[in-house]
């Protein structure tokens, strides 16, 4: 019988089919001006965001006109309320801009975005050969890299059970390139911090190579001709990540003095763990990976339309479906636009906790998130079945992030119309002011090309 190495070794499509990150080889960038990196945390949510969810409920009649109608707005946040949902991030108000009217028609919408969202193009469903391009987390990723590169996150599963180990993700490093993601807090903690906890680990019984080895046998039963070799173009060897895991051995005295602790709840996938603790436990490693230096970027999928809810403050006795709530179920009387504020609540505590953590993080002469940005959105638009009309962020920015945005609400010119900005306009702008000269990422929207507006290139109002 072939060990999983040999079988990685000898099979046509290789590690590579899974990207393992590409900056595997390069771990210092173009310095930056202060010395430090900037850092970048996508995080997605499911069952849309509609916009009035957004809106300050202190606007003035002329403001919450314009907004109503959806025509370009802008406020300073200093003078206003923040809705409800959003109050732990109210002593955040400085560095927030809730960005209204992007729009995102030219990923997939309906109830999943899969890869596209992250890439602005339609990626027929979760399919490889609809990976168009590297998605914007590993664009970045390459401007800053790190051991690790790139690392993917997620909470997700099948309504009643959570998906454990490592798994397929969603972000992409290339053409028809998926990524692997951690998908529950114990694997994620074993994996990256295996350098401190485990610094032998990377064997023939590792959880990566049991990943790779289903993936690729499965793929190579199935795949033929052009989809084989699509994927063959891009082979690593084991051999790179046992550099990378030696590298990492190098700073093992720093990394250990800021490995989480996770509750033995989560042992074994944490099946009894309930969503927000599972939450909790996630943060508490995103914060890590990124204190550590382990990596610049993070993808985090917050929830998708199959991850159980359980354990909710006042539904604590209900397993909750999202996709339930989305075509508004209640449970135990509790109405479903309650319950999705709910699990808003949540997140937002969970974006609070990044925040405050990394801005008691010393670097240089401020602190660890003056250089970072985190950025929350619904991965398919505005609504449980999106049209990708409006795609709502909410960011946070630190004071060395290259944008003028912050402390603002600002609501761009609706989809269709002269001045409206779409999401690879988004998607230019976060390149081109951290180093990438890209003329425009992402496809064109249909509609506005038809109508002559123009929609190339960085928001320039954001540009500083």
């Amino acid at each position: 019988m072939k060990s999983r190495r040999d079988f990685l070794k000898s099979t046509a499509l290789g590690v590579g089919a899974l990207s393992l990150t590409p900056c595997l080889n390069a771990f210092a960038g173009t310095p930056q001006a202060n010395g430090f990196p900037k850092r970048f945390i996508f995080i997605r949510k499911s069952n849309g965001e509609p916009p009035p969810a957004l809106a300050l409920p202190t606007f003035s009649a002329a403001e919450k006109a314009l907004d109503e109608k959806k025509q370009a707005l802008e406020v300073d946040l200093d003078k206003h309320e923040l809705p409800a949902w959003m109050n732990s991030l109210a002593k955040h108000k400085e560095n927030l801009c809730i960005l209204q009217g992007l729009s995102c028609k030219m990923s997939e919408n309906g109830h999943a975005s899969f890869s596209s969202v992250m890439g602005a193009y339609k990626s027929n469903g979760n399919s490889l050969s609809g990976i168009k391009r590297a998605t914007i987390d590993f664009e970045l990723a390459k401007l800053f890299p790190s051991p690790f590169g790139h690392i993917e996150l997620s909470l997700t599963g099948d309504y009643s059970k959570f998906r454990t180990g490592i798994v397929a993700g969603y972000s992409a490093s290339g053409p028809h390139q998926r990524n692997y993601c951690y998908a529950d807090p114990q694997t994620a903690h074993n994996e990256l911090f295996r350098s401190v906890t485990n610094p032998n680990a990377v064997d023939t019984d590792n959880s990566m190579l049991k990943f790779l080895e289903g993936e690729e046998s499965f793929k190579s039963r199935i795949l033929q001709g052009y989809e084989k070799l699509k994927l063959s173009n891009h082979i690593h060897s084991i051999e790179e990540i046992q550099a990378r895991n030696l590298k990492l051995s190098k700073m093992a005295g720093s990394i250990a003095k800021h490995i989480p602790q996770l509750d033995k709840i989560h042992a074994n996938g944490g099946a009894s763990a309930t969503t927000p603790e599972k939450h909790e436990a996630m943060t508490e490693v995103l914060i890590a990976a990124l204190i550590t230096g382990l990596t610049n970027v993070v993808t985090y999928t917050i929830d998708d339309l199959g991850t159980p809810i359980f354990g909710l403050p006042g539904n604590e006795g209900d397993r909750i479906s999202l996709h339930v709530i989305g075509h508004n179920g209640s449970y135990s009387g509790v109405s479903a636009d309650t319950i999705r504020e709910k699990v808003r609540i949540g997140h937002m505590e969970q974006i609070a906790r990044i925040v405050e953590r990394l801005k008691a993080q010393p670097e240089g002469k401020g602190t660890m998130f003056d250089n970072t940005m985190i950025m929350y959105f619904p991965e398919n638009g505005e609504s449980h079945h999106g049209l990708g009309l409006e795609a709502p962020f909410i960011i946070l920015a630190g004071n060395n992030c290259n944008l003028d945005m912050t402390g603002r609400y600002t609501r761009l010119p609706y989809h269709g119309t002269e001045g409206h900005k779409t999401l690879g306009n988004w998607y230019t702008t976060l390149l081109n002011a951290h180093g990438n000269p890209i003329k425009h990422y992402g496809d064109l929207d249909i509609e506005m090309s038809r109508n002559k507006l123009d929609q190339m290139g960085a928001i320039k109002q954001f540009m500083i």
